[in-house]
């Protein structure tokens, strides 16, 4: 097939197909991820040069630069990096799994579910960090297994799901809202604030659990892909190729909540990243499944612009991440809508 290379590996018994287009795009997307990187780290009320952020990496900057640079600054690019891979991750295999470009953790309320749980810790359980990382997890959890309960009818179909998903996502915003107004009013400000995502004062404590969620299920997600891939032909043919379809998609149901539920907890509920960077990625590649590696990648760029773009839009003040997210997205989904309707 032109532009498809098949590597073989261990003397022939194991070989692995690669497109040339998505090495071209993994290769761009990488490079521009990383100037990105280099452009958000030089930015700020205090502005770096290059040079002297090179020299911070080398030992050699001055006290102030290292503290801004490494203790302020590349935490809260790192989070956005991992932040957005986690999300477009969990994006493209919900997507894959419901086999709609509408299929994403902030249609079918799962980033929702998450939110409940860490407001539940927040405002009535109470708890540090870890707890509320294990509310918003669990919150999460709990909102996918009703979702996947009612849906359930001889199988999970893809439509279904997102219907239900959708009324289960209106019902916990109005939950949402009720815990907001219930509380104090600067708890209120807080868990609204917090609500529209940011990276605002991230620390090295914040990335460790996003970070250490990733390296455990990227290697699961990595096990699971091909499968993933099988079941985009439906049950039956997936089912006739030796795959068994339900605990197939409850594991990968369970990757897909937990990397938003962390990030959930980190950064706030950040939306639209999970909706259009699989389907962008899978453009960019053409590829006729699920590209993870390109999602994962776009996702981490979509992410790390948009808070560079909150950070300066109307700089000295800073705008949370999931503001400028929502545009883009917004944007994004009127264009799918509008290609989806010339097609019907």
């Amino acid at each position: 097939m032109k532009g498809l290379h098949v590597v073989r590996l261990a003397g022939g018994r194991l070989s692995i197909r690669i497109r040339t287009r998505t090495v071209w795009v993994v290769g761009a997307l990488t490079v521009f991820t990383l100037a990105l990187a280099v452009l958000a780290v030089t930015l700020g009320e205090f502005p770096i040069a290059p040079g002297d952020v090179f020299a911070v990496f080398t030992g050699h900057g001055s006290a102030s630069i290292q503290r801004i640079v490494l203790e302020w600054r590349a935490p809260r690019i790192v989070l956005a990096i991992l932040a957005g891979a986690a999300l477009a991750l969990s994006g493209a295999i919900f997507q894959s799994l419901t086999r709609n470009p509408l299929g994403s953790p902030d249609i079918l309320g799962f980033s929702h579910g998450a939110y409940t749980g860490a407001l539940i810790v927040m405002f009535v359980i109470g708890g540090n960090y870890v707890a509320t990382s294990i509310g918003a997890f669990v919150g999460g959890v709990a909102t996918a297994a009703v979702v996947y309960f009612l849906s359930f009818r001889n199988g999970v179909q893809g439509f279904r799901l997102i219907v239900i998903g959708i009324a289960v996502s209106a019902f916990l915003v109005a939950l949402n809202g009720w815990f907001i107004i219930s509380v104090d009013v600067n708890s209120a400000i807080s868990a609204a604030t917090w609500a529209t995502g940011s990276f605002d004062l991230s620390t090295w404590n914040d990335v460790l659990p996003v970070l250490g969620t990733i390296v455990v299920l990227v290697p699961v997600l990595a096990m699971y892909s091909q499968r993933l891939h099988t079941l985009e032909l439906g049950d039956d043919a997936a089912i006739g190729l030796g795959v068994r379809a339900e605990p197939t998609r409850l594991v990968l149901l369970l990757v897909g909540v937990a990397l938003v539920a962390v990030v959930t907890a980190a950064a706030g509920p950040i939306s639209f990243v999970a909706l259009a960077a699989p389907q962008i990625a899978r453009r960019l590649t053409r590829s006729p499944g699920t590209a993870l590696l390109p999602s994962a990648l776009l996702g981490a760029a979509l992410m790390l612009g948009s808070d560079v773009i909150a950070q300066r839009v109307i700089a000295p003040t800073q705008l949370p991440v999931g503001i400028i997210t929502v545009i883009i997205g917004g944007i994004y989904l009127i264009a799918l809508l509008a290609a989806q309707s010339r097609k019907a």
